[in-house]
């Protein structure tokens, strides 16, 4: 793993003992401002308190003790009053909640550090860091910002925060600094993070990277900036939430005017209209709904996957194709040397001595440093180098051997140094077969031969070579790819991998991964256009090989043209179109280009594709949980509000009251937000990859539905009707009502959950205990204007709720098997 480094801002800065002084450190700060990683926390009590006096049930609550004390009844004033500790008590426990994450991650920031400023070690507050400062950190301390280890000892690192790797990781200090003036590539193990613990021995750190810059901040950054974004689903929430606020506007108005002309007076008829409003105000779905995508965030920063706008939390749940690059995500992005087949006569150790003498220790092509790490050059000094160009396709070194003239090590392209090789027509067939079965696997070949030079003439040789052997080299597939592209085919997603590479190379790759089977058809991007054409927009093949950023923006938009939500990666400027275009454009995090990631909306820490996976698994099982919450909001908010607005409409005395509604309330609302969310993932990426369109429920999903709040009504309705009797025995058929719904409340949420957390247990048996204390104890009975149940009654409300239940169950098993 590598991360790019400003080396600019450590220019003349790679001693380990001399830190900055004061004009440059002003400068600094000036520029790259204070190393402030997190953001000052907004959650004190006020802020705490403005979020909490955004309940309307808090309005509620205390608009209708007003209410009752402007008429005198202080008994239910003080009711009511009392009931805004619990409600209250609730959004403090959830804001608390939402915020805890970042309180969490504040936790693991340095808050000081020692520092080398004006030739003196000093400790300083940790925000006061700049780029350039030089750092010391002891063992135990955290790492109070991105930066190079200069010094150090058997340095073991916790870097769990990031990572989600319990294990120490070992870290070694820079040897030297890059040569490049610009940003570059620096292997993991030379840095030390903001926000990990050195366990070992103690390091001097080269800041670099500051504040918001440092992968800390930008994972905290990210994921609370989309916070406040609303995404279509969100949108379509709102929306709803207005048409209802209008119709429950209208029908509490029409319901005042009844219940006033139907004699019972203005009190009855404002609190009748005020009960049904806040029963039928759906201020549940949208607060969830937020609760639940930013839980999202989070949830898939923890898999490896940054969030940077919040509507991917909605599509990658969704996603039914991904168009993947080749290097660095299905493989290691690195070369390896896998075979060397040397020639007769000669061994393997000739063969790699051969290789290394024509390379390049100044080169950075890895090719190069390969050969230079497994062989040593002939102990010669080297007269010229021929390099490689992509019209020579070689490379030969000229070098001067004492008393025996010159020789020359070529190494390049198979086909060009054969030809350069003194060899029969046969052995060369021989050797290009042996090249070409070993590139059918997706190796990259390279060919190694010599010449022994009487004489020299500054010219590079053109025949007369010995042929040595050949060199196979590969990129590693990434350990669990193959697992991860089985898992998403099985889903139901279609993987095309799509490469820059040779069309052979890119197949052999396919075929190891296992996409398109045994054998995987691949086209070049030059042919797309005309295979499309030719199967009538068809998209059948597996793998795109020489593909430009062009070409791959427009495979795109065929295939979303076909009704596909596509995901992309992709790692470098030219991929910035198709991540743009894409529904869900996935940037390299580890070496991808600053354009890459500005433009996608989901950036990945470890560049690769099993996170991809894990993350749809995630997003799509955060909306099975959420489709499960919304079904138990709609199954017992029907109930609720059709009753409320039936019994007074009706003509009948008042069902609930302000109270019973404070009651319910603190039923819905922690079972809806806290018991779904954590829901245990089974095989949500295979049931829900056959899920195709954007459709929260099924129409079997809304009959359910429909029949769970239609028995609950009809049970409620007919419970207080006959209960009420001709005595008008209103306690009582008000407590048998309730408690139907209470009950109900527990058998739904048993029914979604199949009780397997133990908050969904909670959340069923606690409901029923509190009716149980609310009516069967005489003096709360009393207080709720209540009255205790018979046997008989118990057993309706048990057997409504049984049936309710066996209903409800049928909507999970339905959501399993979609």
């Amino acid at each position: 793993m590598q991360r790019n480094a400003p080396i600019e801002r450590l220019e003349g800065l790679w001693s380990r003992d001399v830190g900055l002084y004061g004009p440059e450190v002003a400068k600094r700060l000036a520029k790259y401002g204070p190393n402030a990683i997190l953001a000052d926390s907004s959650s004190g009590w006020l802020e705490v308190l403005r979020n909490t006096i955004k309940d309307p049930m808090i309005w509620f609550l205390v608009g209708t003790a007003t209410l009752f004390i402007g008429l005198g009844d202080y008994t239910e004033a003080a009711v009511l009053a009392a009931a805004l500790i619990p409600i209250a008590g609730m959004d403090i426990y959830l804001h608390r909640r939402t915020e805890a994450s970042t309180e969490g991650l504040r936790a693991r920031l340095a808050s000081q550090a020692r520092v080398i400023r004006d030739g003196s070690e000093r400790d300083l507050p940790a925000v006061g860091l700049v780029p350039g400062d030089l750092v010391i950190v002891p063992a135990g301390a955290y790492f109070p910002a991105d930066g190079l280890l200069l010094s150090g000892t058997a340095l073991q690192v916790d870097e769990s925060t990031l990572t989600g790797e319990a294990m120490p990781v070992r870290k070694e200090s820079i040897s030297r600094p890059p040569q490049n003036a610009a940003g570059v590539g620096i292997e993991a193990t030379h840095w030390g993070m903001a926000g990990t613990r050195l366990l070992t021995g103690e390091a001097r750190l080269r800041v670099a990277l500051t504040g918001k810059e440092t992968l800390y901040g930008e994972i905290a950054r990210l994921s609370s900036s989309t916070r406040n974004e609303l995404t279509p689903l969100q949108d379509a929430i709102g929306h709803l939430v207005r048409i209802l606020l209008v119709i429950a506007l209208l029908l509490c108005t029409a319901l005042a005017v009844i219940r006033y002309v139907q004699g019972y007076g203005i009190v009855d008829a404002l609190l009748s209209a005020i009960t049904l409003a806040i029963a039928a105000l759906p201020e549940e779905f949208p607060v969830v709904f937020s609760f639940f995508l930013g839980l999202g965030v989070f949830r898939l920063a923890n898999q490896q996957a940054l969030v940077r706008r919040a509507v991917v939390v909605e599509n990658i749940g969704r996603v039914t194709c991904i168009c993947t690059d080749k290097t660095g995500t299905l493989t290691e992005g690195r070369l390896s040397l896998d075979h060397v087949v040397p020639a007769a006569g000669l061994c393997r150790e000739d063969v790699l001595a051969i290789g290394a003498t024509a390379s390049r220790a100044e080169t950075s092509d890895p090719l190069d440093q390969i050969l230079l790490k497994h062989a040593s050059a002939w102990h010669v000094a080297v007269e010229a180098v021929f390099p490689f160009t992509e019209d020579r396709l070689r490379e030969t070194a000229i070098v001067r051997v004492a008393d025996q003239g010159w020789r020359a090590a070529m190494k390049g392209a198979p086909e060009t140094v054969l030809a350069m090789c003194d060899l029969t027509t046969e052995d060369r067939e021989t050797w290009l077969r042996q090249t070409h079965e070993l590139a059918s696997y997706g190796h990259k070949v390279i060919a190694v031969a010599t010449n022994s030079l009487s004489s020299w003439t500054d010219e590079e040789p053109q025949a007369g070579f010995a042929f040595a052997g050949i060199l196979a080299f590969s990129d590693p597939v990434r350990p669990g790819v193959r697992e991860a592209v089985g898992e998403a085919q099985r889903a139901g997603i279609r993987v095309i991998m799509i490469t820059g590479d040779h069309a052979r190379t890119a197949r052999a790759i396919a075929r190891e991964i296992g996409i398109g089977g045994p054998e995987p058809l691949v086209i070049d991007g030059a042919g797309l256009e005309a295979q499309r054409k030719q199967t009538r927009g068809r998209i059948d093949f597996d793998v795109v090989a020489r593909c430009t950023p062009a070409e791959k923006l427009a495979l795109v938009k065929a295939l979303q043209a076909r009704g596909e939500l596509v995901a992309v990666t992709g790692d470098g400027v030219n991929d910035a179109p198709a991540l743009r275009g894409a529904d869900v454009g996935i940037a390299m995090g580890e070496r991808g280009t600053r354009s890459a990631r500005e433009v996608a909306p989901i950036v990945l820490l470890d560049d690769n594709f099993k996170t991809i996976v894990r993350a749809i698994a995630e997003g799509r099982q955060l909306f099975v949980n959420l489709r499960l919450s919304f079904a138990y909001l709609l199954m017992l908010h029907a109930p609720l509000v059709a009753t409320a607005a039936l019994i007074p409409l009706l003509g009948y005395p008042l069902l609930y009251l302000p109270i019973h509604i404070v009651w319910i309330e603190l039923i819905m609302h922690p079972t809806a937000m806290l018991v779904f969310q954590n829901f245990p993932s089974r095989d949500v990426l295979g049931l829900a990859g056959k899920r195709r369109r954007l459709r929260f429920f099924s129409p079997p999903e809304w009959f359910r539905i429909v029949l769970v709040g239609t028995m609950a009504t009809v049970v409620i309705l007919g419970g207080y009707i006959f209960n009420l009797g001709a005595d008008l025995n209103v306690p009582h058929a008000r407590s048998m009502a309730i408690m139907v719904l209470v009950i109900a409340s527990g058998a739904i949420t048993a029914a979604l959950t199949r009780l397997r957390t133990r908050p969904a247990v909670l959340a069923s048996l606690l409901p029923v205990v509190s009716g149980l204390l609310a009516t069967q104890l005489q003096p709360v009975s009393a207080l709720l204007h209540l009255s205790p149940l018979h046997l008989a009654d118990w057993i309706i409300a048990a057997s409504a709720a049984v049936a309710i239940y066996a209903v409800a169950a049928f909507f999970e098993s339905e959501n399993c098997r979609q």
